[in-house]
């Protein structure tokens, strides 16, 4: 779906458990200077006004009148219905709160909600790194193309969505992508979440260390960096376990999706510590009762992230097969591959054109 050139207008909302940010979105872009309001999150009466408040503030800046509303919102919920549930970080939604269509009848218009994860990975899919992997592909002569992406979210928690051959995967329960509830590989009492966060850097920093102080994730980065006194050691074991525990996680996704990962979020700034222990893992092997070993994963994992592997990848291992009793000739690449990037959009960008995205989509539909 190219949305690039699309003229119809989409508002938007980032939700989090402080602020509201809201604006409005034509051809993938922002078109107004956004409003931030309290999110007034302790009082439901008021963090509904709020929303109702924004959007009219948005809609009287803008010179077309706008086609659908479409937005991130925490869950658990029922996406598809617009229904919000018990909320951690926005107590006042309890009991189940039908938003979406308290919105449809103020502003007489369609309106669209998903989780942060979900529209990251469709706004990746749409105008991020599948489309670019794919732009390189017929660049490079290849008659290979993707259609599969998980999108990863690296931050105060891990989250993700999937991408199926351009549709977003909700699932039936709304609950597609929930990660941060895999099984912890270091610790399988608990789960994955534990190690894949800001305070699971800042656990693992301090228990190694023994230093209790509260260091910010990009304190410890600086530290392993060396441009920060600390405990180096301690530090670069902090982001190794967040790579081993990505890789786990990663392996188990793309053994299921089959198609290329993309990394965004407050963490995935440093990759550079985080990808080694998680292509360690991705390169891993089992063995089984007769103490024969096999490769995790049945793809073979490139890092995106280094112009040598990324050459590798388009490359693949193309040959010309003929057809048994025939003389046609085919094409036959033989190198089942996936690969790993970071978000060159951002994670607001990206959600942002995936809310877009997301609502032109639906509308067109109908």
């Amino acid at each position: 779906m190219n949305t690039i050139n699309d003229k119809r207008v989409v508002l938007t909302l980032d939700a989090g458990g402080t602020n509201f940010i809201f604006s409005a979105i034509r051809g993938n872009e922002e078109i107004i200077s956004p409003v931030a309001k309290l999110s007034n999150a302790h009082d439901l009466k008021l963090c509904l006004n709020t929303i109702v408040s924004g959007f009219q503030e948005v809609v009287s800046k803008l010179n077309d009148a706008p086609v659908a509303i479409s937005f991130a919102f925490p869950g658990p919920a029922d996406y598809p219905n617009g229904i919000i549930g018990d909320l951690g970080n926005l107590p006042a939604f309890r009991g189940g709160i039908a938003l979406g269509s308290m919105l449809e009848e103020k502003f007489s218009m369609p309106v669209f909600i998903n989780n942060d994860g979900d529209l990251f990975a469709y706004g990746e899919a749409i105008a991020g790194l599948l489309p670019a992997i794919n732009d390189k592909f017929e660049k490079a002569g290849s008659p290979k193309r993707f259609k599969n992406l998980v999108g990863i979210t690296l931050g105060t928690g891990f989250g993700a969505g999937i991408v199926r051959d351009g549709e977003l995967l909700i699932g039936d329960n709304s609950g597609a992508g929930e990660v941060w509830l895999l099984r912890n590989k270091l610790h399988p009492e608990m789960n994955m979440e534990e190690s894949i966060s800001i305070r699971a850097i800042q656990r693992v920093y301090s228990w190694v260390s023994g230093d209790s102080s509260e260091l910010t994730p990009k304190d410890i980065f600086d530290i392993a960096t060396g441009e920060k006194d600390g405990d180096v050691k301690a530090a670069l074991e902090a982001f190794s376990t967040i790579g081993e525990s990505l890789g786990d996680a990663i392996s188990h996704l793309v053994t299921l999706i089959d198609g290329i990962v993309v990394i965004g979020g407050g963490l995935s700034g440093a990759y550079s510590l985080i990808f080694p222990a998680m292509f360690d893992e991705m390169n891993s092997a089992y063995t089984n009762f007769n103490g024969d070993t096999f490769r995790r994963l049945v793809q073979q994992p490139f890092d995106f992230e280094n112009e040598d592997e990324l050459k590798e990848f388009l490359k693949g291992n193309s040959k010309e097969i003929t057809v048994p009793g025939s003389d046609k000739r085919i094409q036959y690449d033989s190198l089942s591959r996936t690969g790993v990037g970071i978000s060159k959009l951002g994670a607001s960008k990206a959600i942002s054109i995936g809310a877009y995205a997301f609502a032109l989509n639906a509308l067109d539909k109908r």
